[in-house]
């Protein structure tokens, strides 16, 4: 890839962006070459003079959108909040910020995760799930047990809520899946996950006047 990262960086990213875009909008199968030149203003030998196939450019864009995401994201999240459920709010605030930010890398990303034939090389699927294990480390180690409940074994308390919120996330893709990313309006579905979680704090955590 080094005539490509070569270029200027505004260039890179206009290119960039154009193939975020529409592999965001039309999945790879979908996905025009001719639309993305059209986009980011150059010829279509010079996008192959850069890349070698459309293939090539899709497993980049997956590479560098885990590089955005670990930097942009991962990156962000306090781990000194031992609270499982602030974490767990405090990220989504992150990421919400980082999406905003990196829109085209997130509504690529979207499509990528929800695609069931996407089949990568083996750096690409061991990178994946390296951010897939981060991600979990991140959101649950090194919380502080000792909020929960009482009369609730803390270690059944944390898989549960974890699962809740694992099961949430699940069924928001099943919810998406089909559907553009790039058109969706999230902001709903931040609502509805801040509503969840203080359902889950009132269900398990210790009544804040019983902590003073």
């Amino acid at each position: 890839m080094e005539k490509f990262t070569n270029l200027e960086e505004k260039k890179k990213l206009t290119i960039l962006n154009a193939a975020l875009q529409e592999f965001a909008e039309n999945g790879y199968q979908q996905a025009s070459t001719n639309r993305i030149v059209k986009k980011a203003g150059i010829g279509k030998g010079m996008l192959f003079y850069y890349f070698k196939s459309k293939r090539e450019l899709y497993e980049y864009l997956i590479e560098y959108s885990m590089d955005i995401i670990m930097d942009e994201y991962f990156m962000q999240v306090d781990t000194s909040e031992t609270d499982l459920i602030e974490r767990l709010k405090q990220a989504a605030q992150v990421k919400m910020k980082a999406q905003l930010e990196n829109k085209q890398v997130f509504d690529f990303l979207g499509t990528f995760v929800l695609a069931k034939d996407a089949e990568l090389p083996e750096r690409l699927q061991k990178k994946y799930a390296e951010l897939h294990a981060l991600g979990a480390a991140l959101m649950y180690e090194g919380i502080d047990q000792s909020l929960i409940r009482k009369d609730l074994d803390a270690d059944k308390a944390f898989k549960l809520i974890r699962w809740s919120i694992e099961g949430y996330q699940n069924e928001l893709l099943q919810r998406l899946e089909g559907q553009k990313i790039a058109s969706i309006d999230f902001e709903p579905y931040w609502e509805e996950f801040y509503g969840y979680l203080e359902i889950l704090k009132k269900s398990f955590y210790i009544e804040k006047e019983d902590l003073a």
